[in-house]
């Protein structure tokens, strides 16, 4: 019990610290500019850009609706994936921007799916596993991409390109010791809970669903700020993997301020900092508040019509 307050603890410090040092850097960005010089960069994304990071995000969305088909199919129970796919939208369009992933996560689709006949067990599971394909595949694609192409960090960080590569190196050693048990189809026993493997091809799925999730993600945000798409798209997917990484750890709803911090910092100085706002903001309406407002109207229809049913 007092290691799990200490972890509490640890973690909501390192979330404060991310925090206060994001405030700092952001307003020693944003002292040099004001809101016009943001608002003309984000008037300037061409339409091109606007349907390509649309289209993109369509894309992703598509992708994050298979955790859940794989988790049934891992379960052997069976629900018309419509409803499935339905479901985990809705779960990822809200609990992407609001944050707080497990608690909201799982609440939504225990209001979904324990409307289509399937037990809490079973949608405990579900959520789990969703969590779990989230971290499996933040480590294999951070550990490859950080081993294969690491990031040289601003020089006040004093860190060189050597330490983000033994980052992604024990993020592999990490997935390999996992690939390991569900190899062997071993069972660990925690705290009287015993946990129990799936196959590596359920897992090989996994990894394949995120990495495609996340490079889309990277992508939208990759075609929407000027004067960088003529640099590598890897080299900006690590840039990426780091802020999406510290937004996590921050345990800040959407990792707002902590994330922006990150891109602004470790993207380019010859990208003026107002431009990265401007695309940073059509980021967020694109990856997160479009899809909430979507998700949002897609509950109000799905309630209207349990409640009509209910009348007849």
């Amino acid at each position: 019990m007092k290691r799990d307050r200490l972890t509490r603890l640890l973690y909501s410090t390192l979330g404060f610290f991310l925090l206060v040092f994001s405030l700092c850097i952001l307003n020693q960005e944003l002292g040099r500019y004001n809101l016009e010089d943001v608002l003309a960069s984000l008037s300037a994304i061409e339409k091109g850009q606007l349907s390509s990071a649309l289209g993109l995000t369509i894309l992703g969305y598509l992708a994050i609706s298979i955790y859940d088909v794989i988790a049934f199919h891992y379960l052997k129970y069976y629900l018309n994936i419509k409803r499935i796919i339905f479901t985990t939208f809705i779960t990822y369009a809200v609990s992407n921007t609001t944050g707080f992933t497990l608690l909201i996560g799982g609440g939504i689709r225990y209001h979904f799916y324990s409307f289509w006949g399937v037990n809490g067990k079973n949608i405990a599971k579900i959520t789990a596993f969703g969590n779990l394909t989230f971290w499996l595949g933040l480590l294999t694609l951070s550990g490859i991409n950080f081993t294969t192409n690491p990031l040289q960090l601003p020089s006040y960080f004093n860190l060189n390109t050597s330490f983000i590569r033994c980052l992604g190196i024990v993020a592999l050693l990490l997935i390999v010791t996992y690939f390991n048990f569900c190899w062997r189809r071993k069972r660990l026993k925690i705290k009287g809970k015993i946990i129990y493997f799936p196959r590596l091809t359920t897992t090989i799925y996994q990894i394949a669903i995120f990495s495609l999730d996340w490079t889309l993600a990277a992508a939208v945000l990759y075609c929407l700020i000027p004067n960088y798409p003529n640099q590598s798209y890897l080299s900006f997917l690590s840039i990426y993997l780091l802020g999406m990484t510290a937004s996590i750890m921050s345990n800040i709803p959407g990792g707002v301020g902590v994330f922006e911090t990150a891109i602004i910092v470790l993207l380019p100085k010859y990208i003026p900092t107002p431009d990265i706002l401007g695309s940073l903001l059509a980021y967020r309406t694109i990856r997160f508040l479009i899809p909430l407002v979507t998700a949002l109207i897609l509950v109000g229809y799905f309630e209207v019509r349990r409640k009509l049913s209910k009348l007849r």
